[in-house]
């Protein structure tokens, strides 16, 4: 890999660092604890779209690692693999299928998610009542896909590597 490559990674991950950063300062938990901008996944949908999947992924798992070790716990950091790792095979299916937009393969990558958290947390809690819960997460995440999906839809138009 060349040293070009390997500096534009590097600051796509510090960009996504960042934006966790910048995230966890903007509270958004009103009504329902943990739900979240998803500034962030701006990065991965744009490595996704410019970089591949594998690039995409390896940035959101080296993102959810450092944000975990350095912001959360163990919980906070089993959360969020699961539903990063869901969210991207979502994402990187339809983006193969050349079908979806970009807006839209970034809503269904933030509804599996949110999917992908509940699931792990009705699992590690032993508790299926935390489905409740999903309604709420899955509304604030289309909103937030829609959001993140436009502005990466735009990064992707405008932003030639």
């Amino acid at each position: 890999m060349r040293t070009k490559d390997v500096a534009l990674r590097a600051v796509l991950l510090g960009l996504a660092l960042v934006l966790s950063w910048v995230e966890s300062l903007v509270p958004l938990s009103f009504a329902v604890p943990g739900v979240k901008m998803g500034l962030p996944n701006l990065v991965v949908v744009f490595a996704l779209y410019r970089l591949g999947w594998k690039d995409a992924g390896l940035l959101s798992l080296l993102r959810v690692l450092l944000v975990g070790l350095l912001f959360g716990n163990y919980f906070a950091l089993a959360y969020s693999v699961a539903g990063a790792a869901l969210s991207l095979l979502v994402m990187a299916g339809l983006k193969r299928t050349e079908r979806f937009s970009i807006a839209a393969v970034s809503v269904a990558g933030a509804v599996a998610h949110n999917i992908g958290q509940i699931a792990v947390a009705v699992f590690v809690l032993e508790t299926a009542r935390l489905v409740w819960y999903l309604p709420a997460l899955l509304v604030s995440g289309v909103a937030a896909g829609i959001c993140i999906g436009l502005l990466g839809a735009l990064l992707v138009e405008r932003v030639k590597l």
